[in-house]
């Protein structure tokens, strides 16, 4: 009995060897038998005592210890051994479900305030025009500069937020936004309202938009992704609806000027103590690799990625559906204006369309996670054309229908293929740099509000009408379709 029982004892007694080498120098590439072909890991053990199991895979041949006692593998007598694991060493603990859906919360209400800000540049442009006697055109100009600065500042977002975390930006963009604000209050010529609203006002809230929380919310939940990423978007749908009733109103009420620094008020108020509620980029990032529950096999970096045609895709995709988005949404009060409805009305329906765009973008984007990125993408397309087209067929004041129509289907998707497309961009690029590739491939999105919204401004005044405007845009949503259908193939797997 003893004699068949040495073996085992000296199997347990290498084991054990194997272990303490390890632990003491872990460098080292452990010695003994191994396996000539590698073979993949099973997945990780949540439930393991000491944290998810790491299978050790040494490379190489079969190599002897000393005497011969280690020797063994494919060609040893006693068989192969297979290979084997032992703990990692214990990790931050995971979030507690509370802890992520609190931080999913913040993210929420901050991106609503920078919405919010951003998309009240419609409501306030028509009081431009009156003010100050600019044409349609020269008031889109702010709108269309802050547009591209927001499109072309996205890859320094990416890498600042990844260099210092959430909190950090959410208070560079809070500041930003109550000096913006209180400038743009006091602003004289059309110079000043570009640089305040085009650049100081666009990057803050670039500070706190989705470039800022994409990147953590996509590794807090990793297995719901799409519906994370839809419910942080839907605040951008949030703001707009928000935004326009409650501008038009505080306009009425206190002026232009007046309803700026109210703005800036409640932007300090919210924004200031809400930074708090993040966490430093070290302890975000422990708890997105805690709680993610995604292995990466090999995060991309942005030469990597830039290298790949789903990259450009990606890019074409962000530029038309901003072309297509831009052309109508910033005019839109303006038109209805134009066609004979009053201008609180037509505030009131066209934000009461934008509310739709909550549902819608939730609907969307948890529709992602079970038929595809693609197919839930393209539906959201076709709905917009759908709302553009009831758009072109408004005559007068008389067609009441047509213009509820244009803003039930034209708001219920406003920004759902937004959360299509981010998590397609997070599941074909994942890994630690994901804010940085983001942040490029929204230039896109940048370019493509600039042009849409210029151009909506400069077809009216060539035309007096923005028909040509609406015609560009159902083109440019069919054209991202498309382009988005394409992105079915992943990208080819990398050497290394």
């Amino acid at each position: 009995m003893r004699d068949r029982d040495a073996p085992h004892a000296a199997d347990g007694r290498r084991d054990a060897a194997r272990r303490l080498c390890w632990r003491s120098f872990p460098g080292c590439r452990p010695w003994g038998p191994v396996m000539r072909q590698r073979r993949p890991c099973p997945p990780a053990s949540a439930n393991h005592p000491a944290g998810p199991a790491r299978r050790i895979m040494p490379r190489g041949g079969p190599r002897s210890g000393p005497r011969g006692g280690l020797r063994g593998g494919l060609d040893s007598p006693r068989g192969p051994h297979l290979p084997w694991t032992m703990p990692a060493p214990p990790e931050s603990p995971p979030p507690p479900p509370g802890r992520a859906w609190l931080t999913l919360a913040a993210a929420f209400l901050a991106f609503t305030v920078g919405a919010s800000v951003m998309h009240s540049y419609t409501v306030f442009l028509l009081a431009f025009v009156a003010d100050f006697g600019w044409s349609r055109a020269e008031s889109s100009v702010a709108y269309s500069v802050g547009q591209l600065v927001g499109g072309l500042s996205s890859p320094l977002i990416g890498t600042m937020v990844d260099a210092l975390g959430a909190r950090r930006m959410v208070l560079l963009g809070g500041t930003l936004l109550v000096v913006g604000l209180i400038g743009s209050a006091h602003a004289e010529a059309l110079w000043q309202m570009v640089f305040l609203y085009g650049v100081v006002i666009t990057f803050g809230a670039n500070c706190i938009g989705l470039l800022v929380f994409v990147p953590l919310v996509s590794r807090l939940f990793a297995r719901r992704r799409g519906m994370a990423i839809s419910v942080l978007q839907s605040a951008n749908a949030f703001g707009r609806a928000a935004s326009a009733p409650a501008s038009q109103v505080t306009i009425e009420a206190l002026g232009w000027r007046g309803a700026y620094l109210a703005a800036a008020a409640v932007a300090a108020a919210v924004l200031l103590p809400l930074a708090a509620l993040f966490g430093g980029r070290r302890a975000e990032a422990a708890r997105a690799a805690a709680g993610g529950g995604g292995a990466v096999e090999r995060p991309w970096t942005l030469a990597e990625a830039i290298r790949t045609p789903q990259f450009w895709l990606l890019f074409l995709v962000y530029m038309l559906t901003s072309i297509g988005s831009f052309l109508v949404s910033l005019h839109q009060i303006a038109f209805a204006v134009d066609v004979g409805f009053d201008p609180l009305y037509a505030a009131g329906v066209l934000g009461m369309g934008s509310f739709l765009a909550m549902p819608g973008v939730v609907a969307t984007g948890t529709l992602s996670d079970y038929i595809g990125r693609e197919y839930s993408a393209l539906l959201a397309y076709g709905i917009s054309i759908i709302g553009v087209f009831c758009a072109l067929a408004i005559t007068g004041p008389g067609d009441h229908l047509l213009l509820w129509l244009h803003a039930c289907f034209f708001g219920l998707t406003w920004g759902a293929r937004g959360p299509a497309i981010t998590a397609k961009t997070a599941d074909l690029f994942p890994g630690p740099r994901l804010g940085t590739i983001l942040g490029v491939i929204t230039i896109g999105s940048g370019l493509g509000a600039a042009i849409g919204s210029w151009a909506a401004g400069f077809i009216f005044d060539v035309s007096g009408s923005y028909r040509v405007a609406f015609i560009g845009s159902i083109l440019a949503y069919a054209l991202g379709s498309l382009a988005f259908y394409m992105l079915r193939r992943p990208p080819r797997p990398r050497a290394g």
